[in-house]
């Protein structure tokens, strides 16, 4: 199967590569870039030194289902030469999925070209949100191709895997929904919990994309933490509101972001008011009914997750604890995998009936 990667040289585009290597279902990737193309993969990164050479096996890593099948490493670069690929050449080399890994109003026309070929996964923002008032309240601009809307399915995985299995348009969540909505839902949805849902979320600093800004560079986040686009401001947070509001109308997310000197990594506490009667074990039911089997979503109980524990992989942590009639969701993702690629792929393996785990980490630091 060939994977084609629009937007290769930014964080997400860089960990889908190195996902994709080591995919057992993966035999070609095709990746992309429109500033960067004939250029070699290894100049763009470093670490793929070597790697895409062509012919030159990699390492299938720590994977889950890398071991025995597939054609793991950069063998997989062949076709392209190890270099990146000009995007208008792209449909020339018929690929079976496309993932979009570009900035936001942006992707959705360059990605339209890819319909007629194979499935999309699009990792932008511009297929998210389905009402027009409120995408163009949450970005500033009309939907892009609001045309092409009624196609795409949203891509949290644990939630909508059912439409995901027979969409070619897949629109993968950001980093601060999921780590939000993946504790929030489940309560939400049974009606235990109504009110402010109050909401602050602690991400690294690579959430915000490999851009040159000043408020980015290393000397002005080390040591350094700060709130920023607070309450509704936020684009993230109407995403989360419109998620929200599918499966419960008393409850209002309140969220507010913030960053932290961390390269990688996002924390999420949510503390939000139980309808009058509802114990613990009723929230833990229906965290054990939503992701009993979800391979992805790790329940700690009482205790309360931290990032190191799901660097690098594609899981989602979640603790609660109730004080009084305080419900406290804790929940902690990789921004670039859960957050971001990994999910993509999780996306990937859904639609194409691959084991939901296949070239995914499930473990992370200790």
């Amino acid at each position: 199967m060939k994977a084609a990667i629009l937007g290769t040289t930014g964080y997400t585009g860089m960990v889908l590569l190195r996902i994709l290597l080591e995919h057992p279902q993966i035999e070609t990737i095709l990746p992309a870039s429109s500033s960067r193309a004939g250029d070699p993969v290894s100049e763009i990164d470093p670490g793929f030194a070597g790697a895409a050479e062509a012919g030159v096996p990699g390492k299938a890593g720590e994977t889950e289902a890398a071991a025995g099948t597939g054609k793991p490493g950069a063998g997989k670069l062949e076709e392209a030469g190890g270099k990146l690929i000009d995007p208008k050449k792209l449909p020339s080399y018929r690929p079976d999925v496309v993932f979009g890994a570009l900035p936001h109003l942006k992707s959705a026309e360059l990605l339209k070209p890819y319909l007629d070929i194979c499935p999309v996964i699009d990792l932008s923002a511009d297929f998210r949100i389905e009402d027009a008032g409120l995408f163009e309240k949450a970005y500033g601009a009309p939907q892009p191709a609001p045309e092409l809307q009624e196609k795409a399915v949203y891509g949290l995985c644990e939630w909508y895997s059912d439409k995901i299995r027979s969409s070619d348009l897949i629109a993968n969540p950001g980093c601060y929904p999921t780590a939000t909505l993946l504790p929030l839902l489940p309560p939400a949805a049974a009606g235990l919990i109504s009110g402010k849902a109050i909401i602050n979320a602690l991400s690294g600093i690579s959430g915000a994309g490999k851009k040159a800004k000043a408020n980015l560079l290393y000397v002005e986040r080390s040591e350094n933490c700060n709130a920023y686009a607070p309450g509704k401001s936020h684009r993230h947070a109407l995403e989360i509101q419109k998620e929200v509001a599918f499966r419960s109308d008393d409850l209002d997310p309140l969220f507010t972001p913030h960053l932290v000197p961390l390269k990688r990594g996002m924390e999420v506490t949510t503390a939000v008011s139980l309808n009058h009667g509802v114990r613990l074990t009723d929230i833990d039911e229906v965290f054990q009914a939503a992701y009993g089997n979800a391979p992805f979503v790790r329940l700690t109980g009482d205790r309360i997750p931290e990032t190191r524990e799901v660097r690098d992989s594609n899981v989602c942590a979640i603790g609660r604890r109730i004080e009084g009639e305080t419900l406290y969701l804790f929940s902690v993702i990789d921004n670039l995998v859960k957050g971001a690629s990994g999910q993509a792929v999780q996306n990937m393996n859904i639609r194409f009936g691959f084991h939901e785990t296949a070239g995914l980490r499930r473990f992370g630091e200790v």
